[in-house]
C-alpha cells in the first residue's frame, strides 16, 4: 500500500480504551492522513518491566477489536514480528520505504520524553509529531522537533488507570469498547 502521508500511533494498548479511540478519530478528522497505522509494541523497551503487561498477541487482538471500524485506521503487527525492542524509529524507517511522510501521533503526556527516545535525533529529522491534548499536560514541542496539536477535547483516561482499578466487565463499559471487554474476559479464563 502506497500512501502519501501516514499517521503512526504506537503503544502497548494494555488495554486499548475510549481515549485511544477518540484520539484516532480526531487524527482521521484532520484530513492530514491517507492512512493511520496503529502499531502494537512487541517489546516496549520503556515499559518492559510493566506489571500486568499482557502478551503481545493479546494486545494485538484487543487493538484490532477496538479500532477495526475506524476510518483510515489499520492495526499492524510489524513491531511484534520484529525481533528485539520496539523502537519507533525502526517503524518509521520501514514506513518511509512506501510513503512520502510519517507523522508520529502521541499524547501530550509523552511529548517531554521524545528527546530520550531511541535514536531521537534521527527520528526528529524523519517525522513531524502530532500531539493529542491531555488534561493537565501542556502541548509543548521539544526543541529540534517539528510538531502540532491535533484538535480534540482532552480525554482523562489511561491504560495504567484501568489496570490499577481492576474493574469488572460492567464497570469497564464506561472506558473500554465492548469487543475489548469480551477479549479481556476470555483472556482471564
Amino acid at each position: 500500500m502506497t500512501a502519501t502521508r501516514v499517521g503512526l500511533f504506537g503503544g502497548t494498548f494494555n488495554p486499548p480504551h475510549f481515549g485511544h479511540v477518540a484520539a484516532l478519530r480526531a487524527a482521521a478528522a484532520t484530513g492530514l492522513f491517507d492512512s493511520i497505522e496503529v502499531t502494537v509494541a512487541g517489546d516496549p523497551y520503556l515499559k518492559h518491566d510493566l506489571e500486568g503487561l499482557r502478551p503481545a498477541a493479546q494486545r494485538l487482538a484487543m487493538a484490532n477489536a477496538a479500532f477495526a471500524d475506524l476510518d483510515l485506521v489499520h492495526v499492524s503487527d510489524r513491531e511484534i514480528r520484529r525481533q528485539g525492542p520496539s523502537y519507533t524509529v525502526d517503524t518509521v524507517r520501514e514506513l518511509l520505504r512506501d510513503t512520502d511522510a510519517v507523522d508520529v501521533l502521541i499524547g501530550a503526556d509523552l511529548v517531554a520524553q521524545l528527546p530520550r527516545w531511541h535514536s531521537a535525533d534521527e527520528l526528529a529529522r524523519l517525522v513531524r509529531v502530532g500531539v493529542f491534548p491531555r488534561p493537565g499536560d501542556e502541548v509543548t514541542i521539544p526543541t529540534g522537533w517539528d510538531g502540532y496539536e491535533i484538535p480534540m477535547a482532552p480525554v482523562d483516561l489511561s491504560s495504567s488507570f484501568l489496570r490499577a482499578a481492576s474493574l469488572d466487565a460492567e464497570h469497564l463499559r464506561a472506558f473500554v469498547p465492548a469487543e475489548v471487554i469480551e477479549l479481556l474476559m476470555d483472556f482471564a479464563e
